[in-house]
């Protein structure tokens, strides 16, 4: 059996019976000492909120009905965060965002980028360098046969969207994200 079939036939195999289509895992950029505590973190991070964020920092996991999520979202971002579906390239009017802030899900408000963490990709969807820790986790998407890695925010499960290897220095990495499922909120001037 040559190379190329072998590939191709593990691919399909593993696609058909959905091998590591639900395996989890808490991507974190180790960006603080560990000797920092919760608490510490949390604050660090409410310090780039602007001025009067009132929303919770907190991880544990919102569970909805499909209803109550059909009630809380558009449409649009139904389809992303639920759905696992994507966005248009060059729909999202966040693309265009270059103010300071932070980009929160749509879903439940966590925030899981800040605007220092953009970038200009070229492809249609804001996309990002690297995320605030422990505010994603990530699972292998076989939805287009080969693997990409598919990340969805620790709180809601909301799908946001795919990484890739493909981002500028220093991370080399691309978190593309579907801009439905974000909101970008301003930081006040200091």
């Amino acid at each position: 059996m040559n190379r190329r079939k072998f590939i191709t036939s593990t691919i399909a195999v593993t696609a058909s019976l959905g091998l590591g289509s639900t395996m989890f895992s808490v991507f974190a950029e180790p960006t603080f000492k560990k000797t920092k505590t919760a608490l510490s973190v949390e604050q660090e991070w409410r310090e780039l909120l602007p001025k009067g964020y009132s929303g919770s920092l907190v991880l544990t996991p919102i569970k909805l009905s499909e209803q109550e999520w059909q009630q809380r979202l558009s449409s649009a971002a139904f389809k992303v965060l639920r759905d696992e579906q994507t966005e248009r390239p060059g729909s999202s009017a966040l693309n265009q965002q270059h103010d300071k802030g932070i980009y929160a899900c749509e879903g439940c408000d966590l925030p899981l980028f800040t605007s220092e963490m953009k970038f200009e990709s070229g492809t249609g969807w804001p996309s990002f360098i690297t995320h605030i820790p422990g505010h994603l986790e990530t699972k292998t998407d076989y939805k287009m046969i080969w693997p990409r890695t598919e990340y969805h925010c620790v709180r809601c499960g909301g799908h946001q969207g795919h990484v890739f290897d493909d981002g500028p220095k220093p991370t080399g990495k691309r978190w593309c994200n579907n801009g439905v499922a974000l909101k970008f909120i301003a930081m006040n001037p200091s």
